[in-house]
């Protein structure tokens, strides 16, 4: 059985809803909630797994150009 993904952080919770309402994400998109709400480089990968790895965005197609972030 699957569990709903509750984020740990006033900053992280934030970040996770603002980047739920803007439909399509991509490495720059949460590169961008990173910034605006301050986290951690390991929440930033935190949503990129959600956000990006997860859902099928245009980083899982091959030779798709876009590369994962390291900080």
């Amino acid at each position: 059985m699957l569990r709903a993904v509750v984020p740990e952080g006033e900053a992280l919770r934030r970040a996770f809803q603002w980047l739920a309402e803007q439909g399509h994400c991509t490495v720059n998109t949460v590169e961008s909630a990173s910034l605006r709400f301050d986290l951690t480089p390991g929440d930033e990968e935190f949503l990129l797994r959600q956000f990006v790895h997860h859902r099928g965005a245009a980083s899982d197609a091959p030779d798709s150009g876009q590369q994962r972030v390291s900080r």
